[in-house]
């Protein structure tokens, strides 16, 4: 289905957001009495008579409330009670629990609870109970705005109608008009019938005649004949755009009906239930070759998201990916499969035979597809890409799940570091590729706590007096079998296994530390630190940095942090805040490798920084044409124009140097001075200089 971001806005105003807010209702005896009380209040209800998966219900809902109707079903509504608490808790909403005995609140409270309602209660009981629900649903999301962000992007994922009685087209939201294969998401109303049997198609017209004669809420379920689904259509009447508006259920047929080993925040199986599922697939003598097929998809520096719009948005939108993963599944239409969220970002497809590996790789290109599609986040759009890996067993094999796992990861390893495409399935030199670089990711934290990571120090020169002024910390690696590995395959590493805060941190207080032990004759040397974006992302960065480095004795008026500027493009009105809160407290900021990222501009013109650090790779182009050396100037002269002063990075040559001189560059370092060296020899070095001009 082809789309635009226009159309993907204006539809989600249209039939998503025509329905009311979803709820989620659990009621055993009282579910057609409640439900048009609760409705009156402003909420679309997915109602339910029987706990079976209550808790992936409520997730795939996408409510912020959901609501257990205790009376005269103690028993059954304390089990559900428990079975639910772990699903609302993730999703950050609240449970209320209607009670005809107080004597069990506490009972209540202990099984995750939130709230309570005792009956007999009228409508404004009903209005007042929830609205306490909704407050604390947006305490829990942040906020005011936080909250209505995360339901503005519930939203714009649900799969949702809305019909003019007397029209022939209906308008589909984007996630239905996708699961159904619309083209557009204005389809004649006759498209949704041919998802139906007969009798089906019979039983949607009686409910919609009811319920515009009636005005009160139904609603119909069938099979979809297409998809292989079970689509529970909950339908309502709007009186302000004078349209049926129905809110669509999905509930799929994943292998486990029980819901009891499903993940909390996307309702999926875990990963310890898929695992299970490809053993038995694998073990089946009686199914074709390959018996299954593993995908693993994985979200590419998801931890922005979080970022730079909240964890509570993040989890919505990890939800969100899990709808669209199957839907995407749905649409293939095969039956023998299983998708599950095996880690914080990533979801494992498990497909069963009969299957080859075109069809795998259709999947995966659509699975690439559906997550790139923005996700809409109140006024802001929400851009993803994933990466996907491949992954089967050989006939001559070790046939097991953990061999299927452990090669469909590395697929996914090699499919985010490599430059072949979004979607890898693995030959034997690129899992030897991924294996090491998983060993790698292992070794790296053995690193730090044997010590293995070296902090080394490269000169900065004033150009002007030739003086040592400062130096930057560096990191490097004493690899046992590899040797010494710089800080891009370090800090690479890192990447890959969600450990870039851990190591930064190690880096920073080693340095600091280092620093602090210097003797008189280099306490006027200034240090420069690297600050990442993932340090900026965590919470009460700045109180952290500065109290490490006030134990470690430094005086903070000597100390720079420099940030790398492709890094801070997911959140710089915050990355401002931040650095302007270490200035203050009496530190310097610099950009480092200006002249690499694509937002140069925005950032001189919205950071507080005192030094501009220039890229090696523009110094190394400067004793080229006249187009380069226009460049670097424009550079010097830009920067000095905003009060800052320019430092250039991997100067190695005397012609390099003069002309960064007469261009009016401060100060320089790279292997022309120095290559980055430990404290003692930086001591030396000192003295020897120091000796020099004294003769």
């Amino acid at each position: 289905m082809k789309k635009d971001a226009g159309s993907h806005g204006a539809a989600a105003d249209g039939a998503a957001a025509g329905a009311k807010l979803p709820l989620f209702l659990l009621s055993f005896r009282h579910r057609n009495e409640l439900t048009p009380t609760i409705e009156r209040t402003g909420r679309q209800v997915i109602a339910a008579r029987r706990a079976e998966a209550a808790g992936r219900r409520f997730v795939a809902s996408g409510a912020t409330i959901a609501v257990i109707d205790a009376r005269d079903a103690a028993d059954e509504a304390i089990e559900a009670c428990t079975a639910m608490a772990a699903a609302v808790g993730s999703a950050g909403s609240a449970l209320l629990v209607i009670v005809g005995d107080l004597a069990d609140l506490d009972r209540y409270l202990e099984a995750g609870a939130t709230h309570y309602l005792v009956a007999p209660f009228g409508e404004a009981e009903v209005r007042v109970a929830l609205a306490f629900a909704d407050r604390h649903a947006e305490r829990m999301a942040g906020g005011g705005r936080a909250a209505s962000v995360r339901a503005s992007l519930r939203l714009s994922e649900s799969e949702a109608w809305i019909w003019k009685p007397g029209d022939r087209m209906v308008t589909l939201s984007p996630a239905l008009a996708d699961r159904i294969g619309a083209v557009g998401e204005t389809v004649p109303m006759s498209m949704l019938f041919r998802l139906m049997d007969r009798d089906s198609r019979r039983l949607a017209r009686e409910a919609i005649d009811r319920l515009l004669s009636t005005g009160r809420s139904t609603a119909f379920a069938h099979r979809s004949r297409a998809l292989g689904d079970r689509l529970a259509h909950h339908i309502s009447y709007d009186e302000v755009r004078r349209a049926v508006v129905a809110w669509v259920e999905v509930n799929r047929q994943d292998n486990d009906p029980t819901g009891e080993h499903g993940d909390a925040l996307t309702g999926l199986p875990t990963a310890d239930r898929i695992r299970q599922w490809v053993e038995g697939r694998l073990a089946d003598e009686q199914l074709t070759e390959p018996r299954c097929v593993l995908l693993m998809l994985g979200i590419m520096r998801f931890g922005l998201v979080n970022a730079a719009f909240g964890r509570p948005t993040g989890d919505a939108v990890l939800q969100g990916v899990a709808r669209r993963i199957e839907r995407v599944i749905d649409r293939i239409g095969l039956d023998n499969t299983m998708i599950a969220r095996t880690a914080g970002s990533e979801f494992a497809i498990a497909l069963g035979a009969p299957v080859t590996a075109d069809t795998a790789e259709l999947i995966a290109n659509r699975l690439v597809e559906s997550v790139a599609w923005p996700f809409v986040s109140g006024d802001s759009l929400i851009p993803l890409s994933c990466r996907v890996g491949i992954a089967a067993i050989d006939g001559d094999a070790r046939r097991d799940a953990g061999t299927l796992f452990q090669r469909a990861a590395a697929a996914l390893a090699a499919a985010k570091h490599g430059d072949t495409g979004l979607v890898r399935a693995l030959d034997a030199d690129s899992e030897a590729e991924a294996h090491r670089r998983n060993q790698l990711e292992i070794d790296l934290r053995r690193a730090l706590d044997h010590d293995q990571i070296d902090i080394l120090f490269q000169p900065q020169v004033d150009i002007r007096s030739s003086q040592i002024v400062g130096v930057e910390a560096l990191a490097r690696w004493r690899h046992p079998q590899l040797g010494e590995l710089g800080a891009i395959p370090l800090f690479a590493t890192a990447a890959r296994s969600d450990f870039v805060v851990q190591l930064s941190t190690y880096v920073q207080r080693r340095a600091v530390e280092a620093a602090a032990s210097w003797p008189a004759h280099m306490g006027n040397l200034r240090l420069s630190v690297n600050v990442t974006a993932a340090d900026i992302a965590r919470p009460n960065f700045v109180d952290d940095f500065l109290a490490m480095v006030d134990d470690a004795g430094f005086p903070r008026d000597r100390l720079t942090v420099e940030v790398t500027e492709s890094g801070l493009i997911a959140d710089l009105v915050g990355a401002a805040g931040l650095l302007s809160q270490l200035r203050r407290a009496g530190l310097r900021v610099a950009i480092d490798d200006f002249g690499t990222g694509y937002s140069s501009l925005a950032y001189l013109k919205a950071l507080p920084l005192d030094y501009l650090k220039i890229d090696k790779t523009l110094a190394e182009d400067i004793t080229g044409s006249t187009r380069d050396r226009i460049v670097v100037r424009g550079v010097i002269d830009m920067a000095r124009s905003l009060g800052l002063a320019v430092i250039t990075e991997g100067v190695e040559t005397k012609a390099q140097l003069a002309l960064l001189a007469r261009e009016g560059c401060d100060y320089y370092q790279g292997y022309l001075c120095s290559p980055p060296i430990d404290s003692g020899t930086l001591e030396a070095m000192i003295v020897d200089k120091a000796m020099s001009t004294a003769e």
